[in-house]
């Protein structure tokens, strides 16, 4: 890969990242805080995903 690009993509990262952290501070300052029963509500559906996609898993390996 061309150097010039590789410098120029190191540049937009870092230029993303000074521009998102104050974004990203004040919503950890600001999030709402967990309460019981929020766990329970975000496992079901990753379990779900994760059950499809060892589904689909299983289907390509047969």
């Amino acid at each position: 890969m061309n150097i010039w690009l590789q410098i120029g993509m190191a540049v937009t990262l870092v230029i993303m990242l000074v521009f998102m952290y104050p974004a990203a501070k004040h919503w950890m300052e600001n999030s709402p805080k967990a309460e019981k029963g929020d766990w329970q509500a975000a496992i079901v559906p990753l379990a779900l995903v994760a059950g499809f996609v060892a589904l689909l898993v299983l289907l390509v390996k047969s």
